[in-house]
């Protein structure tokens, strides 16, 4: 069964605690309705599942903060964790508990924060993905910079580095392969090179599995990825060198 099927399951049990533990029980409930049964593990899985649950919160609760939730926020979703066909009814049902359920968006953040402490990378993602919904309708809502700000600072962030990822993102040259990279056009070939090896490094969708990231969630690392390398080619063809 895959992460997906097992959340609805119950795999995680109810004894996480928190809000994500709140929002299992929920879901479960329901899901027990709809005759789906019960299965227990424990472990990396129960730390996926905790992990898992917060980010389709996350993603739940980004879609909602412009005040309404689009379908193309929605399909958005979709993409960035590559949900199977055969599991769609049960992230959804996931998916609208988090929008109606009571506990804001900082404290799934909080607790996302906790599981994956001292894993950088990973919340990165986690924010990439959130901007990548938010993006979805054509536009970023002043609400929604602010919703990821937010979580930024709750992940750990600093305020130079939560407005260089809203920069990166929705600057006034996103596209750049510098803006891309985190670097400025004059910066020398030598720490450029650096630069990009750091990144391939911690953005790497091996390492992230590696690491206990449900291989379903590594759909962002996979972009983020190839976004790196294209933007790296581009930078070093423009200099006249080989990447």
């Amino acid at each position: 069964m895959s992460i997906w099927g097992k959340i609805i399951g119950g795999t995680a049990g109810l004894a996480l605690g928190g809000p994500i533990g709140a929002l299992i029980g929920v879901s479960v409930g329901a899901a027990v309705d709809a005759g789906i049964s019960s299965v227990t593990d424990g472990g990396d899985q129960t730390r996926q599942v905790t992990f898992t649950i917060g980010v389709i919160a996350l993603s739940a609760k980004m879609a909602k903060a412009d005040g309404q939730v689009t379908r193309e926020e929605v399909d958005a979703f979709k993409q960035v964790f590559r949900v199977p066909p055969q599991e769609m009814a049960n992230v959804g049902r996931v998916f609208d508990m988090a929008r109606k359920h009571t506990a804001g968006f900082d404290a799934y953040a909080k607790q996302i924060a906790d599981v994956m402490r001292g894993n950088r990378t990973v919340l990165s993602d986690v924010l990439d993905a959130l901007f990548f919904i938010a993006k979805a309708d054509g536009h970023v809502h002043p609400n929604e910079l602010d919703y990821i700000r937010v979580v930024a600072n709750i992940f750990g962030y600093t305020k130079q580095e939560t407005e260089a990822l809203v920069n990166r993102h929705v600057g006034a040259n996103p596209e750049s392969p510098y803006t891309i990279l985190g670097v400025e056009p004059t910066v020398e070939t030598a720490a450029l090179k650096k630069r990009y090896r750091e990144l391939v490094r911690e953005n790497h969708p091996d390492r992230l599995i590696a690491e206990g990231v449900p291989s379903e969630l590594i759909a962002v690392a996979t972009r983020r990825a190839a976004e790196i390398n294209a933007a790296y080619d581009a930078v070093m063809q423009s200099r006249g060198e080989r990447p």
